[in-house]
């Protein structure tokens, strides 16, 4: 390199200096835009429903008139779905992706495998619930039940969490799998005891994607028959005599937040439109909270690997 490439050298860099500094400004108000638009639709929730907002309203039933109407078959449903959706996504996509990343061998079947699950991350939600009804409502005549909610959306959370496991687990470094090898663990003990420790906060990022996904889902729950007008709720989990604890609650009909609110704004009273801004708040809220839970637990993990 001669001196009289320098200044062209310098050219280049000024140039590739102000190219970055004008992206970084471009990507600095694409997030200003949708974060201001974001939380101006909070506002503007939060202002018309939190008026409306009290324990009556938490503890009452749907009814014709607005004043009288409540969410709590909507807010213990979405529970119990919810409950059902995570029992079912997180165990089975976590195996999966497990053993699609360690276990199944590298060949065509595999990557077959991998590009379908990864297609399905981003297959509308109508779908699962056309899948759904005909295989958990006709098929396995479960009906429009909660676990036939709760099973719907975890098909709908599956591949987010496999996906997410896989990409965990690939994060590892191998010298953490050698150095398990080589103090004479087997396989499962790598996984278990080494690998697993170190990916557990990527894969409960994925799961607080996939949940927060599946919470605010509705229509594949109005495919296979979620009710819009329930007075009364399912049988408790939990009894007070033996065995202590009943199943009967899977097979009762349900309705969930995002149901009942599509249920209000779909009529023509201003009342009921304000019921749905403050059952939007209560479906925000318990998002915040699953989600606050689910990042709790890995900061701990974090913390715990760290020392």
């Amino acid at each position: 390199m001669t001196t009289q490439h320098i200044p062209q050298i310098r050219k280049i860099i000024t140039r590739n200096k102000r190219s970055e500094y004008i992206f970084g400004i471009i990507g600095l108000l694409s997030m200003l835009i949708g974060i201001v638009t974001l939380l101006a639709l909070i506002f503007d929730l939060i202002s018309d429903g939190a008026p409306r907002l009290s324990w009556q309203f938490l503890t009452s039933f749907p009814s014709r008139k607005p004043e009288d109407a409540g969410i709590l078959s909507a807010w213990v449903g979405t529970l119990l779905v919810m409950l059902v959706t995570a029992s079912a996504a997180i165990p089975i996509g976590i195996a999966s992706g497990i053993y699609l990343e360690e276990y199944a061998q590298k060949n065509w079947i595999a990557d077959l495998i991998e590009i379908n699950v990864t297609n399905l991350a981003g297959v509308p939600s109508i779908i699962y619930g056309l899948l759904a009804l005909g295989l958990f409502v006709y098929g396995l005549n479960l009906g429009q039940s909660v676990a036939t909610a709760g099973l719907t959306l975890g098909l709908l959370a599956l591949p987010v969490v496999i996906v997410t496991t896989r990409e965990a687990l690939r994060a590892i470094p191998n010298s953490i799998r050698e150095a398990a090898y080589a103090t004479g663990a087997s396989k499962w003990q790598m996984i278990w005891d080494h690998v697993l420790p170190y990916s557990t906060s990527s894969i409960l990022t994925g799961i607080i994607v996939s949940l927060a996904r599946a919470i605010g889902e509705t229509a594949p729950l109005i495919t296979i028959g979620a009710l819009t007008f329930i007075a009364f709720l399912p049988d408790a989990p939990i009894k007070d005599q033996f065995p202590f604890i009943s199943f009967a609650w899977l097979l009762a009909p349900f309705t969930v937040l995002p149901i009942q609110m599509f249920d209000w704004v779909s009529r023509p009273q201003e009342e009921f439109q304000v019921n749905a801004a403050a059952a939007g708040i209560v479906l925000i809220a318990m998002t915040l909270a699953m989600n606050a839970v689910a990042i709790y637990l890995r900061y701990r993990l974090r913390k715990k690997i760290k020392w």
